[in-house]
């Protein structure tokens, strides 16, 4: 029997994947492990290995096609022995395999027993995991008719927040075409309870019909800026986020960058080993505060209070039409110099989208630094797991107070986010205090 190869999920949360190129071509010997293409996720391009060993008869996905979905056959390997012509003009080859079925929720447990804690699996070696590694869909699942969701899909409608009128409850044609014009449409998640309303966000259609034809150009959103929008709006809908902002005085800080700079030591091309951003600074700072606060390091999960021994800093890092955050793992243990190094070259392949995904995923605290735009402080968006994040502004001079007399000083504003959920605004405070101090006392970091 031929092999199909699927489209992989290459994160938790993909549905669909862009495919880039084909590193191998039809009538090509493949072995196991070898790399056979090149997979564009919402964040990152991934080399895709082969698991199986045969002959490639058919790329049934050409290179360049956007919005495959997981699972899909992308191309069919003959095995050994087979014949390569048979198996690529045997319709029946392309056939998707059947999903996995869901498991089962455990049974609840008894009164006098705990809940197990269920180990997370390893991670497969090869890159193309079967179905049953997608999450299964747990019973608020939508139900509605093909047309209904390409429908949707066009008008930007949410399905989940749409009241369907079919059997059962089916969402059907109709009640997406109601819910355009904002009728019969739910609350979104984390609406309050209580009767409160929130108006519903205006469609596609209502939009387009407040401009003028012809006055703009419609850019299709890529997979980035799409999982961008959907993991912000379920992050400040589910998260209940507060704000605590600190003035710091980086005076010492800038003193000792730029000694430290001046000093670092030079290879044989005359290119420093190192240099020092105020943002590197930063990093360590949260790292450290993290530890010295270890109740702030936290993720919050339904079942318990996840504290980390670590402090795993993820960085804002712009790309064009979108962001990531890739992690400098345990930074209260790392120097300057290799914080600064590691976030120079995790920035350079962010850019290039080459990160790995244990590279961009998870984290304890995040930074969001846009003090290289002159913004002098601003609030920005939790990003879950983690429960706290750090919006820096610009270092600048403005007029203190200093023993009754008027100075001019090097301040930079600083905004914690927190999830009131795990971190409650005394907590939060201690945790933005020692983070001021540290950042204050530079070298409080380098001992």
């Amino acid at each position: 029997m031929p092999t199909n190869i699927l489209m992989p999920a290459l994160s938790p949360t993909m549905e669909k994947g862009n495919l880039a190129r084909w590193l191998k071509k039809e009538g090509d010997k493949i072995k196991s492990g070898d790399v056979i293409a090149e997979i564009e996720t919402d964040k990152a391009t991934m080399e895709v290995e082969a698991v199986d060993d045969g002959t490639l008869a058919k790329i049934v996905v050409p290179e360049g096609t956007q919005d495959v979905a997981v699972n899909a056959v992308i191309a069919v390997l003959a095995n050994e022995g087979e014949d390569v012509k048979t198996v690529a003009s045997a319709p029946k080859a392309f056939a998707p395999q059947p999903a996995a079925k869901p498991v089962p929720a455990p049974a609840p447990k008894s009164a006098g027993e705990k809940p197990a804690v269920a180990a997370a699996p390893s991670a497969p070696k090869s890159s193309l995991p079967p179905a049953s590694a997608q999450p299964p869909r747990g019973a608020n699942r939508i139900f509605s008719s093909p047309l209904a969701r390409r429908l949707a899909k066009e008008s930007n409608i949410d399905l989940n927040r749409v009241q369907g009128s079919g059997p059962h409850g089916r969402v059907i044609a109709r009640d997406i075409e109601a819910a355009k014009s904002g009728k019969s449409l739910r609350a979104p998640a984390g609406a309050p309870a209580g009767g409160a309303t929130i108006a519903p966000a205006m469609s596609d259609a209502q939009v387009l019909s407040l401009y003028e034809e012809g006055s703009y150009d419609l850019v299709p959103h890529d997979g980035m800026r799409r999982t961008i929008a959907q993991r912000l709006t379920a992050s400040v809908q589910t998260i209940p986020h507060f704000y605590e902002t600190m003035d710091c005085d980086i005076g010492r800080l800038m003193a000792a960058r730029e000694e430290i700079n001046a000093t670092a030591p030079k290879d044989k091309d005359g290119q420093p080993a190192y240099k020092l951003s105020v943002n590197d600074f930063v990093i360590k700072a949260l790292a450290l505060a993290l530890q010295r606060v270890p109740d702030a390091n936290v993720s919050w999960t339904e079942a318990g209070m996840l504290k980390h021994k670590h402090s795993d800093i993820g960085v804002a890092v712009a790309l064009p039409g979108g962001l990531i955050t890739p992690i400098v793992r345990n930074a209260e243990s790392k120097s300057l110099s290799a914080i600064s190094n590691e976030m120079r070259d995790l920035a350079a392949r962010a850019r290039a989208r080459k990160l790995k995904l244990q590279e961009y995923q998870g984290g304890t605290s995040s930074v969001s630094n846009l003090g290289m735009y002159g913004i002098k402080d601003f609030t920005a968006v939790i990003n879950p797991p983690q429960s706290t994040i750090l919006a820096v502004g610009v270092g600048e001079e403005r007029a203190v107070v200093r023993n009754g007399k008027i100075e001019a000083a090097t301040i930079m504003s600083v905004t914690l986010s927190c999830d009131h959920r795990a971190v409650d605004g005394a907590l939060g405070a201690e945790l933005i205090r020692a983070f001021k101090t540290l950042i204050e006392n530079p070298v409080m970091m380098v001992v």
